[in-house]
């Protein structure tokens, strides 16, 4: 490429001694005491949360769960239907804004953060700096999202740095593209809000008039070429353009280094000298490869230890993503995520996890777990298992089977339903996104801003007693932190000892020998288990040797081992044992 910047090479992370375990806080909900959950309802009528109010208290208790880096969601400026216009900030046009609150991934001002979750607005940047403080200090590391895709229609930065030039300031926007230009433009039409659209449902804000000004147009935020896009579309936003001629066969245009290449990366360094320690990078697969190759080298070259997770979804481009564009995590979502969700319905075998596995044989340290994140339905809801207790084996199976980090969604760990309709979004089971709104069985757990759980019941007591003594047993167990595995599932179904409906694997590292074993039964069940010799001599044992195993999840169950290397166990509805071979 011409002109371009030198790229350092790679600088390899250090290996860390345990696992990364990220817990992901809506951080505008988190910290919020109201519990009026009016739909539709006015910040000052449902309240939000503040980064005051993620506290050392807060803090220490995610620290407790076995957690390594926290994810702070929302915090670059968005637009929003809150008036800040005493501040020197202008309304938002709610035509072009999802829900009051809005959508935290229709980024305003990538210079700025969000108004909203500041005590004392003018100071809002200095309350974010003092909370990655408050978090380093209790041993924890900042993740927050990178946006790199698309921006809100009404982008424009009123806090950047000097000598910066905005998105789109130096665009010629008479033509539908050129590599130099921030974005892509439909020259002749102008923009029209969809058909119906009501933000607000019946309710009203100043700027609502079912119209927003631009044109030319500009192309909208997942690659819809129209001035006059669908309801159901990210409408709200509009596509940056990376030097792509998307209408003429994605033909490339890289050399010299496109000007939103600069500008992007320009951003990252930004909040990299913020301390920030890690960017989950929104729909990154819809951002070419090549630019994530150019731009990571950069930023660590800044940090080393700074890390990038992406939100992808096409496994065939995992490996591209992981080796090309130098990601060190990927959303593992259609594979793992989607198989386990079914496998807690009832609708897939325990067989079809190893095939996960093996499918993802050489990445398995890249791929990020969950069974929760903002943009899926919660586990308690009727949507997903209705029971929280019934996603005990999935959990299990995420944070164990592999040496991948494992992440949880605020509130997940005290069974958090989703529940209500809180204005733009629906009761479809996910807490929202773009509402101001109250998280009620998280709020028990955060009893006032104490922090300490003493409002949730003995269950939810339980539940988050489980979780913690599952991710620091992930996080810390040598055998699950870096070790190997062997799939017993599928021999053990062959010999008939126990059904599809059960899954059981082992993760050995020295002296630590773990059988880990799941039941996705809705019904109690006796089943045999056999550890066939090879395994047993893989993980440095004698077969002839007589051997127990006692469970480290519960504390509940021992087990001793026959002759034939075989042993009988009862298992209750959805199940979960992690036994230590000795």
């Amino acid at each position: 490429m011409k002109n371009k910047e030198k790229i350092p090479s790679v600088i390899p992370m250090e290996k860390s001694s345990g696992r990364v375990v990220i817990y992901q806080i809506m951080t505008r909900l988190f910290g919020n005491k109201t519990t009026a959950n009016k739909p539709f309802g006015t910040i000052e009528e449902n309240g939000v949360g503040k980064f005051n109010d993620i506290n050392p208290a807060a803090l220490k208790a995610i620290k407790a769960l076995g957690v390594t880096h926290v994810w702070y969601t929302g915090v670059i400026e968005h637009a929003v239907l809150t008036d800040y216009t005493r501040h020197g900030i202008p309304l938002d046009d709610a035509d072009v804004v999802k829900g009051r609150a809005g959508s935290p991934y229709a980024i305003k001002d990538y210079y700025d953060v969000n108004p909203d979750l500041a005590a004392d607005v003018p100071n809002r940047m200095k309350e974010f700096e003092l909370l990655i403080d408050r978090t380093h200090t209790e041993g924890l590391k900042v993740i927050i999202d990178f946006v790199p895709n698309h921006v809100a229609r009404a982008y424009k930065s009123d806090k950047k740095p000097a000598g910066v030039k905005d998105l789109g300031e130096t665009d010629d926007n008479h033509v539908a593209f050129s590599a130099a230009n921030n974005f892509y433009y439909l020259p002749g039409q102008s923009f029209q809000v969809p058909h119906g659209y009501k933000p607000l449902g019946a309710y009203t804000f100043p700027t609502l008039d079912g119209k927003f000004e631009e044109t030319p147009a500009k192309v909208t935020g997942n690659n819809q070429f129209t001035a006059s896009p669908g309801i159901h579309e990210w409408f709200e936003t509009v596509k940056l353009n990376y030097g792509v001629d998307i209408q003429n066969g994605n033909k490339t245009f890289f050399d010299p280094v496109p000007d939103t290449w600069v500008k992007m990366k320009d951003i990252l360094l930004f909040w990299a000298s913020k301390k920030v320690d890690g960017f989950r990078c929104d729909m990154a697969e819809m951002v070419p490869v090549e630019f994530w190759h150019w731009a990571i080298p950069q930023v660590k070259a800044v940090n080393p230890q700074i890390v990038f997770i992406a939100e992808i979804y096409n496994p065939a481009q995992y490996t591209n993503y992981i080796q090309t564009g130098r990601f060190d995590y990927l959303y593992d979502k259609v594979q793992l995520y989607d198989t386990l969700r079914l496998m807690v319905q009832g609708k897939r075998g325990t067989d079809d996890i190893h095939a996960v596995r093996q499918t993802q044989e050489g990445m398995h340290e890249n791929m990020l777990h969950f069974l929760e994140n903002h943009d899926e339905q919660r586990i308690a809801s009727p949507y997903f298992a209705g029971d929280p207790w019934k996603a005990v084996p999935a959990m299990v199976i995420s944070a164990t089977l592999d040496n991948g980090p494992v992440m949880l969604y605020f509130g997940q760990e005290v069974g958090e339903p989703g529940a209500g309709s809180a204005g733009f979004q629906n009761n479809d089971g996910r807490t929202t996104i773009f509402d101001y709104w109250g998280v009620p069985e998280h709020q028990k757990w955060m009893n006032g801003g104490k922090f300490d759980g003493d409002s949730l019941s003995l269950e939810q007591k339980q539940l988050r007693t489980f979780y913690s003594d599952l991710l620091n047993l992930a996080a810390q167990n040598p055998a699950l932190v870096s070790g190997g595995y062997i799939d017993l599932t599928a021999s053990n179904i062959a010999a008939g000892n126990f059904t599809g409906q059960v899954h059981a694997f082992l993760r050995y590292e020295g002296e630590d020998r773990l059988l880990i074993l799941n039941s996705f039964n809705p019904a109690p069940l006796d089943i045999k288990v056999h550890i066939p010799k090879e395994a047993i001599q893989q993980m440095g044992l004698d077969p002839a040797t007589s051997y127990i195993a006692r469970d480290l999840l519960w504390r509940e169950a021992e087990v001793g081992f026959d002759q034939n290397l075989t042993f009988n166990l009862h298992l209750k509805p959805y199940s979960s044992f992690i036994f230590k071979i000795k």
